[in-house]
């Protein structure tokens, strides 16, 4: 992929998902500089780019169901973040075999000894995309946001 700036866009998406279906159902604040790093303003109080696109992301997550909130806290977080049923749904969904496979690199299906619980676990959505924030590969990261975003449901059966 070329364009860093969606590279960025997928692993902050995949980080702020993240950080949400592990609070799940709780609200939570969701900071910008837990997701996109530290940022110092400039002499004028503004945010730098990669900070201010990274809060872009969290309120392009709200505008398109994944997420809601009560309140920005200036352009540092949102406050009271929690993920929307249809975010949650989509990410706790198992993902099909072949996705599975490409994105956790393995040959064999996901653990045939393991529990069914495990399996389901282990194939899941979200499980997919904390694999690939864990690789730190950028690739995988925006495939596995694909996948679990973008991915029409009923397609995939």
């Amino acid at each position: 992929m070329a364009d860093i700036h969606i590279e960025e866009f997928y692993k902050d998406v995949a980080i702020a998902l993240t950080q949400l279906y592990s609070a799940f159902p709780r609200r939570v604040n969701l900071f910008v500089e837990d997701i996109a790093g530290p940022d110092e303003t400039d002499e004028f109080g503004l945010h730098s780019k990669r900070h201010m696109a990274c809060f872009g992301a969290l309120l392009w997550l709200a505008e398109e169901g994944f997420l809601r909130y009560v309140d920005t806290i200036r352009q540092e977080a949102l406050d009271q973040a929690v993920l929307t049923q249809n975010a949650f749904t989509r990410l706790s969904s198992p993902a099909a075999d072949d996705l599975v496979q490409e994105l956790t690199g393995s040959e064999d299906p996901i653990g045939a000894t393991l529990p069914p619980s495990v399996q389901e676990d282990l194939s899941s959505h979200i499980h997919l995309v904390r694999t690939a924030l864990k690789s730190r590969d950028a690739v995988r990261i925006g495939y596995a946001i694909r996948a679990s975003l973008f991915t029409d449901k009923a397609s995939e059966r």
